[in-house]
Formats: structure tokens, C-alpha cells, sequence
């Protein structure tokens, strides 16, 4: 099928208690994986590219390698611009297809975040692609990231913020950081049932990677509808390539490497996917 957007998506997720995991792809072996998990489970799936990502190749790169996975897969798969880090680049991908756009103004004052969401929008919403924000800030680092200590959301912020703006899904920070974790984290899963209560729209967690299972399954209970993966893809994926690299050091075929990548993915992806509750949610 055709990419669709995550409005849908994130909308059913709401409604029927579970979240739709978004992955973060690298390279054309993570979005055969993601693909791969996402039809063996029957589970509808978003693909995500960070700003380095994109600046490494370009949008269009990873656009097209999206593009013809959708349409040979029969599940719903949606291409997503994640921290999205300015007007210009929101626009730059949209222009090229992407089907859910993040703005992040999250760094920025209160007035001025609204502003340059409310911008990405209205341009968005006149083409019918959903915009996700973010407000208080994921602390830690990943990419160029860079969150230092983060700061939480606050729920009647955060009504505003929804409300002034009309994003369709929404960022808030709990607790969660971006890249590894030094210990476990501790999320602040009373915060996230007072923004429930308050907001209206499909919620987000970002900075996932690393959080126990069992927390991110009380946050999907507690009106999380996207769960965000990143960090944890790319070490599953190095993993599988040292591992065939360590064993045959001679080897220079990339396709034999990064196949046992892919396979690592896979596997990583299906965890998470059965962690969110999106197994069997496919064709609703």
C-alpha cells in the first residue's frame, strides 16, 4: 500500500489502548527490518530520519526507501521527520513526501516554540500531513540532540501549548533522556496521567531505548500512543555486523554483513512492537 500518515494511526492507538512504534532507520537494511518485523507481527509501524540522519544522505534518500517499501508491504507505514530542528528543514521534507512531520522548538521559550509550531501547522495541515511537537525538554544527547539535563512538561503548559497550536500528537518529556542511559531511568508517571487528563491528543515518548519494558507498557496505559526507538536500532545493528566481521575478518561483501545487521533489527524491532501492544493492529 501507500505510505498514509500517522494521524489514523496514532488516533486507533488512543482510542483501542496501545501505541504504534517508531523506529528510526539509518539505512536501507534498517527499513527492510523495520518492514520485515512490522509484517510478521501485522502491525502498523512509523519510520523515522533525525536531522544528521538526513544531512548524512538527504531526505529524498530516505523518502524513496520508504516509499517502495510501503508499497510492497500490505501493512500501514508512515515516514516521519523526527526533531525536526527548523522551519526550513520541516518544509524540506514535507515538500519531499513525508507523510508526519516533528517540529522541535522545545529548546526554545514557551512563545516562541508555539510560534514556529503553529508555522509547520498551518503549512502542513493545508496538505493534510499531522505535526508533532514538543514541549518541556528529552534530556541527554543523541545525533546532534543535545537535551543536557531536560526538563519536564508541564500539564496546563502543555493545554496551552496543544490548544494555541492544533499539533496533532505531542512530545512530553517524563524523564526520559535521548542515547544510553547510565542507570535506570525513573519516569514521572503521575506527570503523564495529569497531561492525559488535560490533553486531548495522541501523546509521545521519546528517549525509550533502554527503559524497562514494563515502564514503557504503564506509560502506553497512562495515554502514551507513539513510542520512540532509536539508539537501541543502531547497536543491534553494529552488533550483527562486528559479529560476522569478527568471525570472518576477510569478508568484504557488504550484503553478508549487513544482512546479520538486518536480522538484529528485526528482532529488536519485533520485541518492541509486542511491548507497545501494536501486534495484530495492522488492518483495523
Amino acid at each position: 500500500m501507500s505510505l498514509v500518515t500517522t494521524k489514523e494511526m496514532l488516533l486507533d492507538a488512543q482510542k483501542n489502548n496501545y501505541a504504534v512504534g517508531a523506529f528510526n532507520v539509518e539505512n536501507m537494511e534498517m527499513v527492510m527490518a523495520v518492514i520485515a518485523a512490522a509484517e510478521e507481527l501485522n502491525a502498523p509501524v512509523i519510520m523515522q530520519t533525525t536531522p544528521s540522519t538526513v544531512k548524512y544522505a538527504n531526505v529524498d534518500y530516505f523518502y524513496a526507501n520508504a516509499k517502495v517499501a510501503a508499497e510492497k508491504s500490505f501493512v500501514p507505514v508512515a515516514i516521519h521527520l523526527d526533531h525536526g530542528n527548523s522551519f526550513e528543514l520541516a518544509m524540506t521534507a514535507f515538500r519531499a513526501g513525508y507523510t508526519s512531520i516533528m517540529i522541535d522548538g522545545s529548546h526554545e521559550q514557551f512563545e516562541d516554540n508555539i510560534r514556529i509550531t503553529k508555522s509547520v501547522v498551518d503549512a502542513c495541515h493545508s496538505a493534510g500531513v499531522p505535526v508533532e511537537a514538543e514541549l518541556g525538554k528529552v534530556g541527554g544527547k543523541e545525533d546532534d540532540l543535545e537535551g543536557g539535563d531536560g526538563g519536564y512538561t508541564d500539564p496546563q503548559d502543555a493545554k496551552e501549548f496543544v490548544e494555541r497550536t492544533q499539533v496533532d500528537s505531542l512530545a512530553v518529556a517524563i524523564g526520559t533522556a535521548h542515547g544510553v542511559y547510565k542507570g535506570e531511568p525513573k519516569l514521572d508517571l503521575d506527570r503523564l496521567s495529569e497531561i492525559r487528563k488535560v490533553v486531548s491528543i495522541p501523546l509521545v515518548l521519546h528517549g525509550t531505548s533502554g527503559v524497562p519494558d514494563d515502564t514503557v507498557k504503564e506509560c502506553v496505559k497512562r495515554g502514551i500512543c507513539k513510542v520512540n526507538y532509536a539508539t537501541d536500532l543502531r547497536i543491534a545493528f553494529t552488533k550483527g555486523v562486528v559479529e560476522v566481521l569478527n568471525e570472518h575478518p576477510e569478508m568484504i561483501d557488504p550484503k553478508k554483513y549487513n544482512a546479520q545487521g538486518l536480522k538484529h533489527v528485526k528482532e529488536y524491532v519485533m520485541s518492541k512492537i509486542k511491548v507497545v501492544g501494536a501486534e495484530n493492529k495492522a488492518n483495523r
